[in-house]
């Protein structure tokens, strides 16, 4: 894949374009700043961008604003955040700005060189890829009614993997249940939120978002 990076640690960064390019992926550009980053995206669009959340001049949420501004103009373009730190606000908009290509690990993950590979590609395939963390502290934000309290212990398991962005398969390994049982348990989710069929929508994104508390 084609892909841009936008790191302030130069450390770090030249670490990711060595492990990018050892894996065949071509690395477009490697930057330190989020106006670096949206520049780097205009002239050359890539199909993932790897980004950090904080960085130069502030270092509080540039990253994260660049890879919004990136979506709205270039929706075609996948986006993985690799942070320490989940920024609630921007994560969230991130996260519902689209259904297709967005992910957000945690650093740790980069120790786990599988585990983020995994991640790149599925957010470059339009999939989705989000660290349970993520998901645990986005959940915690929310001050409402849980809205899933209709669901069975093992749905709201299905529910929290297909959140991280797993496939029904992967699901079904990691909850040691058949992919038919996963497809169940997926459909049962679906009547209980009201989640109906819309055209130009994917319900489990939607469940995702009911989820998330958005």
């Amino acid at each position: 894949m084609r892909v841009i990076l936008a790191e302030d640690s130069a450390l770090l960064r030249e670490g990711l374009v060595r492990l990018l390019a050892d894996e065949g992926h071509e690395v477009l550009a490697a930057v330190g700043d989020g106006d670096a980053l949206v520049a780097a995206v205009a002239q050359d669009p890539p199909d993932v961008v790897v980004t950090d959340v904080r960085m130069p001049p502030g270092h509080a949420d540039e990253g994260l604003r660049a890879a919004l501004e990136i979506r709205r103009r270039h929706p075609g373009v996948g986006v993985l955040v690799l942070s320490q730190y989940v920024e609630k606000r921007y994560a969230t908009e991130l996260i519902t700005s689209d259904t297709e290509g967005v992910g957000y690990l945690l650093k740790d993950r980069v120790a786990q060189v599988d585990e983020f590979l995994d991640a790149l590609e599925r957010v470059g395939a339009g999939g989705a890829a989000f660290d349970p963390e993520v998901v645990r502290q986005l959940l915690a934000r929310t001050t409402h009614v849980d809205p899933l309290v209709a669901l069975t212990s093992r749905e709201r398991d299905v529910l929290a993997h297909m959140a991280e962005g797993r496939t029904n398969a992967s699901i079904g390994e990691s909850l040691h249940i058949s992919q038919s049982a996963v497809e169940k348990h997926i459909n049962s989710i679906f009547v209980k939120l009201r989640i109906e069929h819309v055209s130009g929508y994917s319900r489990r994104m939607l469940a995702v978002l009911r989820y998330l508390g958005s």
